[in-house]
């Protein structure tokens, strides 16, 4: 549209706007919403019998709107010779009572007090980027000068975040009471409509400076005003409202299925974070039945970190069995509490019904999807900080399958779940001397008081990864007979809930495992939650893992068979998020191989986005270790690498040796003979046939 500016400077040039109405002619020019759009909230703070003062008024009609209602008091003032002339032609004989005058509004000629408010509709904005500033300035002192007190200031806005922090300061400074509706509106269909929602702000003056700034936000004209507490709490909620209309004029006009936005919806009194929304559309060519236009899709809680629910692949496939042109996949958060799924769909109905994809039919009904029909479970059982990974929480969740599983969760990055481990009632009795292979009904959710009659079943391995590991020590030789009796010692990097390291030492004969654990509050709600026990053959030593090695290196000897890293990078800008990269330099790694037995096994649980950086890795380690079995964990970026110093026992990309066969047997068995009051829950033979060598 050639008529608007080129840049934000052009709207404070009184050329500009001179040429801008010479071209523009008779339209009128509605910017910002027509009088249609405005009248609810202008009517609300501007009383028929007010004198106002109309700054920068344009060829708008909104003054004549208002005239033609009942505002017979308005003054229009404007820079422009044009515009005043034609408004006062255009108006001459239909509304003799309404003037048009050409003043500089940083200038006028009015006494003090003498209007009971100031109507500005874009002119803040096209004055607020000339000058740094300074010409808004000029302007909104002049307003505050001839408004009276218990006036107001109504400001039709774009809210650019330069704009509406010089206003706003401006009046908190001053004293005066601020208050910012945003106007959603419907987005228009012409190519040139705004996507932005327009913004009205209303500033009140008081006889006496208000000595703590009254801060108030509002939806739509009529919505709650919700109070801040700083200038900078407006204008992030600003930027919020405004980031969610460009992302709904972008979801209206057009579908992308290689992208899937997503916005978070915050609770309205607490502002904390209620529903996180991921809009997921189908691609082109797709067979998607007619009438299947959109649906929602509840993630049960608890069920966020799952690759099906987070991950982008995941949800692709998710919207492509669902069936629908568009899917919106909904999370819900911690320490919010939801009733059932019919009040979900209640709160949630209104808002969805923005995110529909375009073309859909009026009043098409929008079925909301769940796994089982119900919102899932989830209890937070403990709360705290720990200094080096920040807040966390413990919390029981109902899975999928409908089995109970305890979590632990650092919240600085909650859609991480850093340990995880099945629950089972202490009452019952799971010795494998009962085995009982007969599907057992899910245990219910329990209620907050009975927790404690839970207990973490350590025979079960919640992370595929650990699974791998254990399954590695076939390459040991573990449980094959002529290692009958023979110690094996493991060095693990890396604590979490103590699931692993307590299950070596539960079933795994004759075993010794030093945990090495850089948190000491790790190490307690391992304890305290997940039923963490060490004794003489579990020991923990606190501290780094790489002073840990280094130090059992100075000593000398040949100390472990297995060494394992299994510890997060808390940098996530890199493409490695485990472990962090100093734990796979080639220094560190000399002192590993130093420190394993002949027949030894460095594991490795390798977490890496960049393949270039895999590469580097895996170069770096085959020099020192020359036979490396890698198993992919299906549905994660998580791969477990087995290395050790023997010749490759296949060629490049071959699967698992036909050798480790039996192997995998003799450690089914043995793992199955071990007397604790749990049975192993793994299939060895299973976790080993993606096994392949690097």
């Amino acid at each position: 549209m050639s008529l608007l500016p080129r840049t934000a400077e052009e709207f404070s040039s009184a050329e500009y706007w001179e040429r801008f109405f010479k071209k523009r002619g008779d339209k009128a020019f509605e910017w910002y919403g027509d009088y249609n759009s405005l009248c609810g909230v202008l009517h609300k703070y501007i009383k028929v019998q007010d004198q106002v003062l109309v700054v920068g008024c344009g060829n708008s009609e909104l003054s004549e709107q208002l005239y033609d209602v009942g505002y017979k008091h308005l003054t229009n003032i404007d820079i422009s010779e044009t515009v005043v002339t034609h408004m006062n032609q255009r108006n001459a004989e239909s509304r003799p009572g309404l003037s048009f005058q050409q003043v500089d509004a940083t200038q006028t000629p009015y006494e003090d007090a003498c209007y009971q408010a100031a109507l500005d509709k874009g002119t803040l904005d096209a004055m607020a980027s000339q000058e740094e500033g300074a010409l808004a300035r000029n302007m909104l002192t002049e307003v505050g000068r001839v408004v009276r007190v218990g006036g107001r200031y109504v400001c039709v806005t774009l809210a650019q975040e330069s704009v509406i922090k010089l206003a706003v300061e401006h009046f908190v400074q001053l004293g005066w009471a601020v208050r910012l509706h945003c106007l959603q509106g419907e987005s228009g269909k012409e190519e040139d409509s705004f996507s932005l929602p327009v913004f009205v702000l209303v500033c009140t003056k008081f006889r006496q400076p208000m000595p703590t700034p009254i801060l108030e936000m509002c939806l739509g004209e009529d919505g709650a005003p919700t109070r801040l507490t700083q200038v900078s709490e407006l204008l992030s909620a600003v930027r919020e409202h405004q980031a969610y209309s460009v992302l709904r004029k972008k979801l209206r006009t057009g579908t992308d299925a290689s992208s899937n936005l997503s916005l978070t919806l915050c609770h309205t009194k607490t502002g904390l974070p209620r529903y996180t929304l991921t809009v997921q559309d189908c691609p082109p060519g797709a067979k998607v039945q007619r009438s299947n236009h959109f649906a929602i899709f509840i993630v049960p809680q608890g069920s966020e970190t799952a690759w099906l629910y987070c991950s982008s692949e995941g949800q692709k496939q998710l919207a492509a069995s669902a069936n629908f042109r568009r899917l919106v996949i909904v999370a819900m958060h911690r320490n919010q509490e939801y009733t059932d799924m019919q009040a979900v769909q209640a709160e949630l109905s209104p808002m969805v019904m923005d995110l529909a994809p375009p073309g859909m039919p009026a009043n098409q009904q929008v079925p909301f999807l769940s796994v089982g029909g119900d919102l899932g479970w989830r209890e937070e059982v403990s709360r705290g900080v720990s200094e080096l990974s920040g807040e966390y929480c413990v919390e029981n969740i109902k899975g999928e399958d409908g089995e109970l599983y305890r979590r632990l969760v650092f919240l600085s990055n909650a859609a991480l779940v850093q340990s995880e481990s099945r629950l089972v009632s202490s009452k019952t009795t799971s010795s494998h001397k009962k085995r009982n292979k007969k599907k057992t009904k899910p245990a219910a959710p329990p209620t907050t008081t009975s927790s404690s009659s839970l207990s973490v079943d350590s025979g079960f391995l919640c992370c595929a990864h650990h699974e791998v590991m254990v399954a590695g020590l076939t390459v040991l030789g573990v449980g094959a007979p002529e290692s009958k009796d023979v110690p094996v010692s493991v060095l693990l990097v890396g604590l979490g809930g103590g699931g692993l390291p307590q299950f070596l030492r539960d079933f795994v004969p004759s075993v010794t495992v030093e945990v090495v654990e850089l948190d000491a509050v790790v190490l307690e709600v391992a304890k305290e939650w997940f039923g963490f026990r060490p004794d003489d053959c579990l020991t923990v030593t606190l501290g780094d893992g790489l002073d840990r090695i280094c130090a059992l290196e100075k000593e000398g000897g040949c100390f472990f068979d297995v060494i394992m890293f299994d510890v997060d990078n808390k940098d996530s800008t890199v493409g490695m998020s485990c472990p962090p990269g100093a734990f796979v330099e080639t220094s560190i790694l000399q002192k590993v191989c130093s420190l394993l037995t002949p027949r030894g096994i460095f594991m490795l649980n390798l977490v890496c986005r960049d393949s270039a950086l895999r590469n580097s890795v895996l170069q770096r380690i085959s020099t020192l270790f020359p036979s490396i079995l890698s198993r992919k964990i299906e549905g994660e970026v998580n791969e477990v690498l087995l290395c050790s110093r023997g010749g490759n026992q296949a060629s490049d990309g071959a699967r698992i040796p036909q050798s480790l066969n039996q192997a995998a047997k003799n450690l089914q068995s043995c793992l199955s003979s071990s007397s604790s009051d749990h049975r192993p829950h793994i299939d060895i033979a299973e976790l080993l046939k993606d096994l392949k060598v690097e």
